[in-house]
């Protein structure tokens, strides 16, 4: 972007900085926690670890957007936020309907009761703040 196009729209004043804030402790949470697991007791729940990791990616790219600010970033991280609460529901009630598939939890076992539910809490949180910047109430 050009100095004449002028600054892309911030997704970070308000409480976009506290998802920003709660999307990179979630990163360095997930991320963290399934290299761990991934490197040491892989063989143990190899689904479970996996999509903690993939988990922490979302996380991660949702964290990019944000910062990245722009109409382009809003639209990403609204689509991405969307994929993280539909993979949180059907994990979270994977979990629940067939734990045996699940010998360890994930990031979004249970709708992230692990997690204190920010992972069920934090796209629907993503997703209202995204919708009202489209409406010209962020930045």
């Amino acid at each position: 972007m050009t100095a004449v196009e002028g600054k892309p729209k911030r997704l970070t004043s308000g409480p976009g900085t506290l998802l920003v804030w709660f999307y990179g402790v979630m990163v360095v949470g997930a991320v963290s926690r399934s290299a761990y697991q991934i490197a040491t007791e892989f063989d143990r729940a190899p689904l479970a670890y996996s999509l903690s990791a993939v988990a922490g990616v979302v996380y991660a790219f949702i964290t990019y957007t944000l910062v990245r600010g722009g109409e382009t970033a809003r639209r990403v991280a609204q689509v991405c936020c969307a994929a993280e609460l539909a993979g949180v529901l059907i994990v979270g009630t994977w979990t629940l309907v067939d734990s045996s598939a699940f010998p360890d939890a994930t990031v979004w076992s249970d709708y992230g009761m692990g997690y204190v539910f920010i992972p069920v809490l934090l796209p629907v949180s993503a997703l209202y703040w995204l919708r009202k910047g489209a409406q010209g109430g962020a930045g």
